[in-house]
């Protein structure tokens, strides 16, 4: 029996797939559609209600995605989110226009009127914006039920119809209230039923591997981090020991990282393999400093090599831990624009002798250590802070070289170390080192030096979609400067960075 489900209109946001997720979060089974659905398609699938996704565009740009007007009139619930709500003002008669002021970032929400969509809620409470265009002026019979320091209309609704629209992101963590907000939308407005759950996830994927592969082999680019870790769990728990977990030391990990993995997977008792490919990775990223390019770099040879592997091994599927946030900045998703190529995505050739298998794709990090605890992956592993395929190498800013990451790593370590002694690792969602192409003068001794500066980087988040930097005490960040300094010959200056995302991303390339 196909389940009843919140459809939810894509239009290239960075957060669509976020949107559907905070819905199954809720209990309610949710699908990303194409924004051009037709309402007949539309009226055939018989949602609880529409959700319209933010995107890149303007609506007053030529050949700016709209949606087929008909949704209007349906009679279902729809809620149009930040480029959403100003789709649906721009096609009722509003008017949208390019804002004097912008807002991203936080921002505080005042309720205006009192709606279903606010119950049990405050009536100021901290809203996450990321918008350039705002609507000036709504459509007949809409009102105005919240309002921000830029925004007159953050919340709307029609007077008559199930037509509501938010200018912010209810979708985020930093939306405070965001969660039951969507929440009051689905079971207060569009009386929605329970009907998912995590479970009903593991299942499914557990049958699309077991279909998909067949009786083939397949070997898991493993990285010792959560992702391709719970991806060999979950593989291994439908096709057994025809998957083969291949670590790539590439030479651009982290002080003491290939011991470390070598051990988790000897505790997991998963088929493990180590190859050592230091000096081909280097050699590759010799002379190079785009990041972009860093990136397509280490993804093509990454499956240069898994590709000779699987050879020995005569398998014919590739498993990477590829999450969400990977495909959203690599726009792997229709509407999206590129932020970053991420190695196992925009990184990868066009051409390929092994097929992907990437059953984590639609999830987020914090989904992704959810399902590990429901397969039982070690603690050690799922509480790991991030780390990104490429490594190192998109922590030095400029070419890779071999005394930079020697550098970079004996920094990082001591960062990470002192956060664990402090009691504060568990506390950031990702912290690390960056090595910046840029020497500054200093003294030490009573003698001039012309170093290399390090900056250190710690935000809080609970997906990697948006992020805002951590508060660490100024006592351990001034002692973690005075270790760096003192003990890593070749930097005489550390600096934090105070940058949330938006606009910054987390890794600094």
């Amino acid at each position: 029996m196909v389940k009843r489900s919140v459809l939810v209109l894509n239009f290239g946001s960075q957060y669509v797939q976020l949107i559907a997720r905070r819905v199954r979060e809720l209990g309610v089974y949710s699908e990303i559609v194409p924004y051009h659905i037709g309402t007949e398609e539309i009226k055939r699938r018989n949602p609880y209600c529409l959700i319209l996704s933010g995107g890149p565009a303007s609506v007053y740009e030529e050949g700016a995605p709209l949606p087929d007007p008909g949704i209007y009139g349906l009679g279902i619930p729809l809620l149009g989110i930040c480029y959403g709500l100003q789709v649906m003002v721009h096609q009722l008669g509003g008017v949208v226009e390019r804002a004097e002021k912008q807002e991203y970032g936080r921002s505080k929400l005042k309720v205006l009127k009192e709606n279903h969509i606010f119950e049990g809620l405050p009536k100021e409470f901290d809203v996450w914006m990321s918008h350039g265009d705002k609507a000036v002026r709504l459509p007949e019979a809409f009102e105005s039920l919240a309002s921000s320091e830029n925004s007159a209309f953050a919340v709307i609704r029609h007077i008559h119809k199930p037509l509501y629209g938010v200018q912010f992101h209810p979708e985020v963590v930093h939306t405070i209230h965001g969660k039951e907000l969507l929440g009051n939308f689905l079971f207060r407005v569009s009386l929605a039923e329970k009907n998912w759950s995590m479970g009903d996830f593991l299942k499914e994927k557990r049958e699309e591997i077991r279909k998909e592969v067949g009786e083939g082999k397949v070997i898991c680019a493993l990285s010792g981090g959560v992702d391709s870790t719970v991806s060999a769990v979950l593989t291994h728990r439908a096709v057994g020991d025809r998957l083969h977990c291949i670590f790539v030391n590439h030479g651009l990990l982290r002080k003491g990282e290939v011991e470390e993995v070598e051990g988790y997977f000897r505790q997991l008792g998963l088929p493990f393999q180590r190859v050592d490919a230091e000096e081909l990775f280097l050699q590759r990223l010799e002379g190079v400093e785009d990041p972009e390019e860093k990136r397509r770099v280490i993804g093509h040879t990454f499956v240069e090599v898994f590709e000779r592997e699987a050879g020995k091994l005569g398998a014919d599927f590739l498993l990477q831990g590829t999450l969400y946030p990977d495909v959203v900045e690599s726009a792997g998703i229709p509407g999206a624009k590129v932020i970053k190529t991420h190695h196992n995505v925009g990184g990868l050739p066009e051409r390929m002798k092994l097929k992907l298998l990437e059953p984590l794709r639609e999830l987020f990090k914090d989904e992704v250590r959810w399902v590990g605890q429901l397969l039982g992956s070690p603690e050690g592993i799922l509480k790991r802070h991030p780390f990104p395929g490429p490594g190192l190498a998109i922590r030095i800013l400029g070419e890779v070289k071999k005394e930079d990451l020697q550098l970079l790593r004996e920094a990082d370590s001591i960062f990470i170390e002192e956060l664990k002694r402090w009691g504060l690792y568990h506390k950031v969602w990702q912290a690390f080192a960056v090595l910046l192409p840029v020497k500054s003068v200093g003294v030490m001794g009573d003698v001039r030096t012309y170093e290399r500066v390090v900056g250190l980087r710690a935000v809080d988040s609970s997906d990697g979609m948006t992020a805002d930097w951590s508060r660490l005490p100024y006592d351990f960040l001034d002692h973690v400067m005075r270790r760096i300094i003192n003990e890593v010959e070749g930097i005489n200056r550390v600096v934090y960075d105070i940058s949330s995302k938006p606009p910054a991303t987390i890794e600094w390339e």
